[in-house]
């Protein structure tokens, strides 16, 4: 597939199916078989670039692959060369100079890296520079190197660039056909596939994610749009930190949304949201640990606190809906003196909800690991509501600690006030 005659080619997939092993291999075979050529391998970020391909991928499919092939990794800039002169560039597309930079030459190959979390003007940017002329020696004969942009990723809504523009068939820009349909493949790889290289347990980790992350991590299918949606899967990949630290914390809070369902431990009950935000000195807004559980108000107002004291937070916030300051009191029960403040919910959900969506498709918001549940309730609010099962309470935590968080941004708009009439009887 990926030496076949379309120009564009996906593998799309699983998690760890070896996607991005083979389309680097296969990079590689290309710059050492075309001398003087250049290819440039695309991550949304720079810093997942360096680390995912320039440390990890390329150097073991050199040591697997090319053991008697010399390279040098220019770590000031982040390129390889070959001793024909070949150059291998890593890039992101989240930092303006160094994205000038790579973009202002030209390359025989361009690959966009988890290309789901790459927005369709960036793919169409880089595409731009897909447009070097250069030959290369196949069998002792000299010949053209075919222009490839090669993608992988896994599958995000089927509202996405990507399902568009490999599966449907059409522009996502205008929405009208194709007009070289020939020249997108796509060849579908799932972690089964590749089980001889994977830990003997790693696919029972995957089986046991929640369904809507074994359709996309284990089996590699496309998500059902949900119409509407204020979070995608491909929006908070985007933004997720799962390598290293986030910054340093400026202020912290932990968020309770309450069920609701009296103060006794029932498995009927719906849970009671908790998370754990905070800003950074980036000033981005981090999601730092979801604590949501089903609980008698006693044990979750000590999880709370316990929570408060481990993160030195600076506040609990609590919705006061349900049972008037019912949460203030179990919080300062648990921890006499504890700062809270209390939140009154004046506007539906998909409201309350808008504003924390905007802020996290601008970056202004990160998840700092992986939460599955809490990720699934996010992707069924939308802008006429949640449609998800239960009540959404790890979701409403986390509108209420960002709400707190990023006042300015998500307070209500004060409306004008209302001209004054005269009356009076003539």
């Amino acid at each position: 597939m990926l030496n076949s005659p379309a120009r564009h080619v996906l593998l799309d997939g699983g998690s760890r199916s070896g996607k991005t092993f083979l389309i680097t291999r296969n990079i590689c075979v290309r710059a050492i078989k075309a001398a003087r050529s250049r290819h440039a391998v695309l991550r949304f970020r720079f810093k997942h670039a360096k680390e995912a391909i320039g440390l990890d991928t390329l150097p073991a499919v050199m040591r697997m692959c090319f053991p008697e092939v010399p390279y040098h990794m220019n770590k000031s800039d982040w390129y390889v060369t070959f001793p024909n002169n070949s150059e291998i560039w890593l890039g992101g597309l989240d930092e303006k100079e160094r994205t000038e930079n790579i973009l202002g030459k030209e390359f025989a190959t361009v690959y966009l890296n988890e290309c789901s979390q790459i927005p369709f003007a960036s793919r169409n940017m880089a595409i731009t520079r897909l447009a070097q002329n250069c030959t290369q020696i196949t069998n002792g004969i000299e010949k053209p190197l075919a222009l490839k942009a090669y993608y992988d990723c896994n599958p995000p809504a089927k509202t996405h660039w990507v399902y568009e523009l490999f599966y449907k068939r059409y522009s996502p820009d205008s929405k009208s056909p194709l007009k070289d349909p020939e020249n997108y493949a796509a060849l579908k790889i799932n972690p089964v596939d590749n089980t001889e290289n994977l830990p003997a347990d790693y696919i029972k980790e995957l089986e046991a994610l929640p369904e809507r992350l074994r359709k996309r991590f284990l089996r590699g299918e496309y998500g059902e749009a949900v119409p509407g949606a204020l979070w995608t899967d491909e929006i908070i990949d985007r933004y997720r930190v799962t390598d290293g630290q986030p910054p340093q914390m400026l202020r912290i809070v932990i968020a309770i949304d309450p069920s609701g369902s009296g103060d006794t431990d029932n498995a009927d009950n719906d849970a009671i949201g908790m998370v754990v935000a905070g800003i950074g000195t980036d000033g981005n807004g981090y999601l730092l640990e979801d604590l949501t559980l089903k609980a008698s108000p006693e044990i979750w107002g000590r999880l709370a606190t316990t929570a408060y004291d481990r993160w030195r937070a600076n506040m609990i916030v609590g919705e006061v809906n349900y049972g008037g300051d019912m949460v203030r009191f179990v919080v300062q029960s648990a921890k006499p003196g504890v700062p809270f403040q209390k939140i009154s919910a004046s506007r539906g959900k998909a409201v309350r909800a808008e504003p924390i969506s905007a802020l996290t498709e601008q970056g202004k918001i990160r998840f700092v690991g992986t939460f599955p549940e809490l990720e699934d309730e996010l992707c069924a609010m939308t802008t006429n509501g949640y449609v998800g099962n239960d009540s959404p309470n790890r979701a409403d935590a986390m509108v209420w600690a960002f709400s707190y968080l990023f006042p300015s941004i998500t307070a209500a708009p004060k409306l004008p006030p209302l001209p004054m009439v005269k009356t009076g009887i003539m």
